[in-house]
């Protein structure tokens, strides 16, 4: 079962009648513990989404520095790539056309369309299923030297394409290409004939062949008696000429697009610094990423299929605020563009991140708060959750092996040895018939999850239903909530299976309460969390929101500590209208619920968790001098607490009484005797 390991999860090969619960929260396996972690039901989910949703869409992979998050994002990678294959076989047996291709015998067909013909967006591209994935990785530790850093991810993102798809392509479609339009009335053609680029060629080769023709005539013609001879050798050398020079035009402004990239256009750009002070540099800076934007689009027509370029950026939080601002600005350059196919997954720290926005001298007065900020920019949060039990496992099984072990591993995962004899055939049937069962059984989970996730959709735009009204009126709020959704749901079903558990319309209202209220939820949580680590525990009925006004007061006495966390939440009476009336969450339902939840941060618990360990801890009181405790203990006799206590040792007044010592309270309050 082991080498299978990565066929059995990207096909959902699972054992048929095996349940699905069993693959997320067991802790007794048995024999299948080594299928699937924690970890890579996250990635699954998440990966779904990402080949679901709308472009363009920014990422906020949130996650300490050092959790594993190059190994999330690798898993991540294989599985959109799988299923994208996945669906190109689909979409392979809907339509019966096969996608064209950019390189070998599909080189001279695409410069062909490139110069001739011009593509149409139709319907017809517009219901393509099928999806290709262009993975970019930028990592801004590597130019956090540069005063321009969101240069050079402009830059990484240009030269990634065009190694991808050659520098002869796009050096063509920048001189000769044209922007794809879109289909009038119900016209299904895809490409229609350049018929300006094909009348001003005809007219180029017709003038070089004329002159090229009076050129041959002249030179015949130099006997004598043939006086038009000269006549003709002008005529000839200026049609010549004139068409030459247009088609070496031509083949200039193409070398100078194919030596000269985009990379070196804006590097030349920053280098400027008059320039660099003005009004269109960003504005040059568009132009190029939306020529860059253009030719993904007329790729897409070409190859019959969609192109989504996913941006990994790393690094950020180990960069100075100035260069993060940049970053972001650059990242919002890119997006403005609503049909830009780009998936960027922004991987940081959103403490630390959060921070260099507050710190950065350019954002005073705009990014006072760093979270208000970020949800700005973010809109589909992903907190990567505590490691689990069987991920922790297998990185420390993986830790205690040395490199070879695992390098033969990964060999030995990949390589299938071959199999001889009936016994091989045996086993290849098995293997086969146990396949087949598995992605009928994957088959089934997913309509599942479709129609789970279709439900808990329904339940936000429902009048009957009152969740509507506690979703906000910003639409980048709206999109968070509606890209997070899916993937929620798909651990629910993960972690609970078919049977019981929360139901869609709970999941939902769930993905809203941390959207909304992300300080008062986590500090409920924190709270019940505290609780159960001290032993005393509410029970599994209790009410989310008792829990919650329970421990309310103390989180009025952190509000100084806790004010930018606190201005992410909304309406306070809602939130108390939310949890105490509408949706009432058990004990039972939020422990349920917080293992699927991704779009709360896990920074703002740590932080409650930090102050509220560091507030419940007294300093020790101070020892109290035997003087104070026992007045008439005093060294000398003719001290003045001596006096007065002889003078009132028959007649002790009320203030007598209150300073007794506090081990006359044990014997029922009564004074010592006095000397």
């Amino acid at each position: 079962m082991h080498k299978h390991y990565t066929v059995h999860f990207a096909k959902g090969a699972l054992p048929p009648g095996t349940p699905t619960e069993c693959y997320f929260l067991d802790p007794e396996l048995g024999h299948q513990k080594d299928i699937l972690t924690e970890d890579d039901v996250y990635c699954s989910c998440l990966a779904k989404t990402l080949c679901h949703v709308p472009v363009p869409v920014t990422v906020g992979f949130y996650a300490s520095f050092g959790c594993r998050l190059h190994m999330m994002l690798d898993k991540i990678t294989a599985l959109m790539q799988q299923e994208a294959e996945q669906r190109e076989a689909e979409e392979l047996r809907r339509v019966q056309w096969r996608p064209r291709s950019v390189r070998g015998w599909g080189f001279p067909q695409l410069l062909w369309y490139l110069v001739f013909l011009r593509p149409v967006i139709t319907e017809v591209h517009l219901r393509r299923k099928n999806v290709k994935f262009l993975f970019i990785r930028f990592s801004a530790w590597q130019y956090a030297g540069t005063d321009k850093l969101w240069a050079g991810l402009v830059t990484t993102l240009c030269e990634g394409i065009r190694h991808h798809y050659g520098a002869l392509p796009f050096s063509v479609y920048s001189v000769l290409g044209n922007k794809p339009g879109t289909s009038p009335g119900l016209c299904q053609r895809e490409w229609h004939c350049r018929l300006r680029v094909c009348l001003a060629l005809l007219a180029l080769l017709a003038a070089l062949c004329l002159g090229v023709g009076l050129l041959y005539l002249s030179v015949g013609a130099r006997a004598p008696g043939h006086g038009g001879a000269s006549l003709l050798r002008v005529f000839g050398g200026a049609a010549t000429t004139l068409s030459g020079s247009g088609l070496l035009m031509a083949v200039y402004s193409v070398g100078k697009h194919l030596f000269v990239s985009q990379r070196k256009k804006i590097e030349r750009l920053v280098s400027r610094e008059k320039f660099g002070s003005q009004l269109g540099f960003m504005c040059e800076v568009k132009k190029e990423v939306e020529l860059l934007t253009d030719f993904l689009c007329f790729l897409e027509i070409y190859q019959r299929r969609r192109l989504r370029v996913v941006l990994e950026v790393t690094g950020l939080d180990t960069c100075y605020p100035e260069r993060v601002v940049g970053v972001l600005n650059a990242m919002n350059t890119l997006l403005s563009d609503s049909h830009a196919p780009f998936i960027f997954i922004l991987v940081v720290d959103p403490s630390i991140l959060a921070a260099c926005l507050e710190n950065a001298g350019s954002m005073k007065g705009t990014a006072d708060n760093g979270y208000l900020f970020l949800n700005r920019t973010v809109t589909l949060p992903f907190s990567v959750p505590i490691m689990g039990r069987r991920t922790k496992l297998r990185f420390l099984h993986d830790a205690v092996q040395s490199r070879d072990d695992l390098l033969y591993r990964e060999l030995t995962r990949k390589l299938r040895p071959p199999c001889g004899g009936a016994g091989g055939e045996g086993e290849e049937l098995l293997e086969g018939e146990t396949q087949a069962g598995g992605e009928r059984a994957q088959g089934r989970i997913d309509a599942e999850a479709a129609r789970r996730i279709q439900e808990a959709l329904f339940c936000l735009h429902d009048e009957r239903d009152c969740l509507y009204e506690y979703v906000p009126d910003n639409v980048v709020s709206m999109r968070r909530i509606v890209n997070t959704v899916p993937i929620t749901v798909r651990l629910l079903q993960q972690q609970q299976g078919s049977f019981g558990g929360p139901t869609p319309r709970q999941a939902v209202a769930w993905v809203v309460l941390a959207n909304q209220w992300p300080c008062r939820l986590s500090w409920a949580l924190q709270c019940l969390e505290d609780r159960q680590q001290a032993g005393g525990a509410p029970e599994a009925s209790a009410r989310l929101w008792d829990v919650f006004c329970d421990n309310s007061c103390e989180l009025h006495t952190m509000t100084k500590a806790l004010q930018n966390v606190l201005d992410l939440d909304g309406d306070p009476e809602l939130f108390e209208r939310f949890l105490g009336a509408d949706f009432p969450f058990t004990v039972r339902e939020a422990q349920s619920l917080l293992r699927c939840t991704v779009n709360l941060d896990h920074s703002i618990r740590r932080r409650m968790g930090l102050i509220r360990a560091v507030s419940a801890l007294k300093p020790p009181e101070p020892p109290k001098s035997h003087a104070g405790d026992d007045p008439h203990a005093t060294t000398g006799a003719n001290s003045p607490r001596a006096a007065v206590s002889g003078h009132t040792a028959g007649h002790a007044p009320a203030q007598g009484n209150e300073a007794r010592h506090p081990r006359d309270r044990a014997h029922g309050g009564k004074p010592r005797t006095m000397a």
